[in-house]
Order: structure tokens, then sequence, then C-alpha cells
């Protein structure tokens, strides 16, 4: 497939899984735990596809989709929100943010791949 996703994930034992099924498929796969720099990250590596957890060390993933479609540079980038909160409201707050796809832990790698094909082929 040859497509590029930056995972920002703080959990190794997720970045571990994900990492292993997606470069099987053929993903070039980076990955990245740190709120804070996570703008940065998606600026440096610019991915096709940016799977981010709501809940990571020093910044929200709420925070950092916002600041992603703020910038003209990233607004376009589509973003997978994955996260153990999956209440309407966490759901309706990253809609607003602009998020392309929401997605709850646990999940299945089938589900996940799916999703990630769907939002590149968009």
């Amino acid at each position: 497939m040859g497509q590029h996703v930056l995972l920002i994930e703080d959990e190794p034992n997720i970045i571990e899984a994900i990492r292993f099924f997606l470069s099987r498929d053929g993903w070039k796969v980076s990955c990245h735990s740190d709120g804070a720099s996570a703008v940065a990250e998606v600026a440096r590596v610019s991915p096709d596809v940016v799977v981010l957890d709501v809940m990571l060390p020093n910044r929200s993933g709420f925070d950092i989709l916002k600041d992603l479609r703020a910038d003209p540079a990233t607004q376009a980038t589509p973003v997978l929100m994955l996260t153990a909160k999956g209440q309407t409201k966490d759901r309706e707050r990253a809609a607003h943010l602009g998020t392309s796809a929401f997605m709850t832990k646990p999940f299945s790698n089938a589900d996940l791949r799916e999703m990630l094909r769907s939002l590149i082929q968009a």
C-alpha cells in the first residue's frame, strides 16, 4: 500500500500492535508519544494520515487536533481519533474540532485497517 501513518499514542502495547500489523500490510508507520511536540512531529514527517490518541502526556489530543485544523499545511490531513473515551460528548467534541473519524479502544485490527484505507481514499 505504501501509505505513511503517524501514530500519536502513549501506550507501548498499542503502539507495537498497530505498528506490527500496519507494517505487515505495507504501511510506513512513524510513532510519537508526547502531546507537547505532536503538532511539530506532524509537520516534520508529513504523513498521509494521523492516528491520534485523546489522552496523551503533556497535551490533549483534542488540543492537538484543534491546532492541526488551524494550520493550512495540516488542515486537510485525515485524522483518526483513537481513544478509550467513547462517550457521546467526546465524539461530539472531536467532530466539532474536525476529526475525520473516531474509533474507541479496544478496536479490531481489521476495523482500524479499513478505517485508515477509507480515510486515505477519501
